[in-house]
């Protein structure tokens, strides 16, 4: 399965579909769909409660597609995903998994006999005598740790794909992460930590919990199930570990078709600080307990990922950076090398390595190789398509030809006969599909759509314009259901994250932290625009804000702007600004170095470069776009930073972050914040207290909708703040009412 994402920030990122436009402001309108006379505006807590669909699984046979559905559950507060499959031939669905926990993306055993996945839940599962005495006599053996057979809260599960109670296959004492069916489906490979040394607890019963920054973390290491033990019991089984280096921290892994060979890549630790040190090794699956031999094969300077055996088994294919020392924004590769030769000479400089694809200006993601080809997702500017690469003659083909449809997901059957793929078009939500390999023919095997139909929605349009100078942007422009070309509208711009994340229109945009349905059932338009840096055009393109970060994206953001004006349909005295994440950057740079905009929101952004390099946990970033550290060159890091004009701002701001961020702390949230009110600009922050950078829970998720919406309602339209709205803190509730 592959995910056409390219994220460093964490941002969840769109992918839309593309119409081909000049250099001038030009105005395409896609159709959506036909509303009723009688369509009503859905509520905030109806748009968090839609279904979703991800994690695409074909079987072996391509009869069936196993996929994860999100429920909302209020009661609970959680976004819960359950397992689901469909009939390919009838369209029949059945729901395989239910409760309170979220199930994982499911793997089909390579009989097509059974769904793996990764929960986290509590089993009902009574095992064999003989089981629980072997536990009992480890726990005994090992006398100063007395919870050493108490399995973890993740572990594989297993459930028949018509329907029936999952049972767990695993019973690890950490929990486990990733996971891969040996080929010939006897036994299952998995990551998961070793469990809890003495020292370490002994360390924490002495001194209790503190951590040592990037020093304390957990080491992945590859551990081996015997999963035809487990189908025979119908009971969880020990695991084997496979590697004991504590040095290395296996991040992914493949297992060859001969079920005798894994391929790993992993690092010095797991942070993503550190991601330069990822490289790729080879070890033969033992037969008997005790470490195996691993040899270190590619070792290249950057990462190096994702490694895939050859359908012969003779090669491996990979992700890489081939030793570019700006991973973060150039283009990454998909690269191949002959085991043999990489035995003999580990492969350390891109001389060492076939690139194969070379000609392909943008980053492949997620690959897999099957039987006739190397198959993988790539954003191509406004859409996202599936690809098959033949690794003899590198010749990259399109297998999806509809650019219609923005392909996030997908899953190949191991012959490459057929492909099964979540997408969005412009009259659809995120559906399931199936289509033959060889004839793009996509066959729609859901209809999530359905629970939107009745409600009132905008349309969209792909716009383009020059920015100030000379770069061509493109932008997504969503207009009311109402929309009156002779009237003039105000303008709220919502910048996406990434930086090398991109905003494509869409059926229904997503409304993370921002109610575009909302702003434009008040008779707003709203913009997205692709500034420089965005994925999906190409390598130069991703470039063009290295040194120039905030300042050339605030060229595109304000002639995206201006051109819309100069079109006639913007009232200039009404504008707004949002984005989360390198969005809120963006906005934050726009609050302090122009007073057009009537309000701001910023999410999750960076204030200050040199706060954010010091505390972020993907340090790496901030050098490799502003070409040095802060101590190095303080000028481009003054030159980029918001914080620097604070003395300049004026535009009322709210600032919101998750309390516990680790990619964009909250210092730089307070910066801002104190910043502006000490030139008395109208500001507030809230922190959604244990969140990341991510706000994923269902009532915290609307508290952040509904803070935005009462923001701009009430300096955009005149509104006054409603007396429960979440922008007020408990001190103030008693006076709003």
């Amino acid at each position: 399965m592959w995910v056409t994402n390219r994220v460093f920030w964490g941002d969840q990122m769109t992918r839309m579909r593309i119409v081909r436009l000049g250099a001038a402001l030009m105005l395409a309108a896609l159709p959506l769909s036909v509303f009723a006379q009688d369509a009503r505006e859905a509520t905030l807590a109806e748009s968090l409660s839609r279904h979703g669909i991800r994690a695409p699984a074909i079987s072996p046979d391509a009869r069936s597609v196993a996929y994860l559905q999100r429920e909302t559950n209020w009661k609970e507060n959680e976004f819960v995903w359950q397992l689901w499959r469909v009939n390919v031939a009838g369209g029949e669905t059945v729901q395989l998994t239910r409760g309170k926990k979220s199930a994982g993306a499911a793997q089909w055993s390579p009989d097509g006999r059974w769904l793996a996945f990764v929960t986290e839940r509590e089993a009902y599962v009574a095992e064999p005598l003989a089981a629980v005495q072997k536990d009992v006599a480890a726990k005994d053996a090992d006398k100063g740790d007395a919870d050493a057979a108490k399995p973890a809260a993740k572990q594989i599960w297993i459930i028949p794909p018509d329907g029936g109670e999952a049972w767990p296959l695993t019973k690890s004492e950490t929990n486990v992460e990733d996971f891969h069916w040996a080929k010939d489906g006897r036994s299952i490979l998995f990551t998961a930590a070793e469990h809890p040394s003495k020292s370490s607890k002994a360390r924490k019963e002495r001194y209790s919990a503190y951590d040592v920054i990037e020093k304390d973390y957990e080491q992945n290491q590859l551990w081996w199930v015997d999963a035809a033990a487990a189908l025979k019991a119908t009971a969880p089984q020990a695991a084997r570990q496979l590697t004991f280096d504590r040095a290395l921290n296996i991040s992914s892994f493949a297992i060859s078709p001969d079920s005798t060979r894994v391929a790993f890549s992993a690092g010095h630790n797991p942070l993503l600080a550190f991601a330069k040190d990822e490289d790729i090794y080879l070890m033969d699956l033992p037969r008997s307990s005790g470490p195996a031999t691993v040899s270190k094969i590619v070792a290249l300077a950057g990462p190096d990922r994702s490694p895939l055996f050859s359908p012969d088994g003779k090669q491996l294919a990979f992700i890489s950076s081939l030793g570019q020392p700006s991973f973060f924004y150039a283009n990454t590769h998909l690269a191949r090398v002959d085991l043999a030769t990489v035995l003999a000479r580990p492969a350390t400089t891109p001389a060492d390595v076939r690139d194969l694809t070379k000609t392909f200006d943008e980053d492949p993601q997620t690959p897999d190789w099957v039987a006739n080809g190397l198959y993988f997702g790539a954003t191509q500017r406004m859409t996202a398509r599936l690809f098959r690469l033949d690794a003899q003659t590198f010749q990259v083909q399109p297998v999806s030809v509809d650019d219609n449809l923005i392909i996030d997901e997908a899953s190949v059957t191991p012959d490459g006969g057929y492909i099964a793929f979540t997408a969005d078009d412009a009259t659809h939500l995120t559906e399931l599909y199936i289509s033959s390999a060889s004839t793009f023919s996509p066959k729609k095997l859901t209809d999530l759509t359905a629970q939107v139909r009745g409600w009132k929605l905008g349309s969209v349009e792909v716009v383009s314009w020059k920015s100030k100078d000379g770069t061509v942007i493109e932008g997504v422009l969503h207009k009311p259901a109402d929309y009156d070309p002779k009237r003039k509208y105000p303008l709220l711009v919502k910048i996406h994250g990434g930086p090398t994340g991109v905003s494509q229109p869409r059926f229904l945009p997503n409304d993370y932290a921002y109610p575009v349905q909302a702003f434009l059932a008040k008779g707003a338009l709203v913009l997205e625009p692709n500034y420089r840096g965005s994925a999906g055009y190409g390598a130069a393109f991703r470039a063009l804000n290295v040194r120039n970060l905030g300042v050339g994206d605030m060229w595109d953001v304000m002639s995206g702007v201006d051109s819309l004006i100069a079109k006639g349909v913007v009232d200039p005295n009404r504008l707004a600004a949002m984005g989360w994440s390198q969005g809120g950057y963006i906005s934050a740079f726009l609050t302090t170095h122009t007073n057009r905009f009537k309000a701001i929101s910023v999410g999750a952004g960076i204030s200050d470069w040199t706060t954010y390099y010091v505390s972020t946990d993907i340090t790496p970033f901030t050098p490799q776009y502003l070409g040095a550290t802060p101590w190095d060159d303080p000028q481009i890091y003054a030159k980029t930073s918001p914080i620097t004009t604070i003395r300049q701002a004026k535009t009322p701001t709210l600032i919101q972050h998750g309390s516990a961020d680790r990619r964009v702390p909250v210092p730089d949230s307070f910066e801002l914040y104190r910043g502006l009110l000490d030139q008395h600009v109208d500001a507030r922050l809230i922190l959604y207290t244990g969140f990341g950078h991510g706000i994923d829970k269902p009532k915290s998720a609307l508290a952040l909708l509904q803070a935005n919406l009462d923001w701009f309602s009430h300096y955009i339209w005149n509104e006054p703040i409603p007396k429960d709205s979440p922008l007020y803190g408990s001190s103030e509730l008693e006076a709003a009412h």
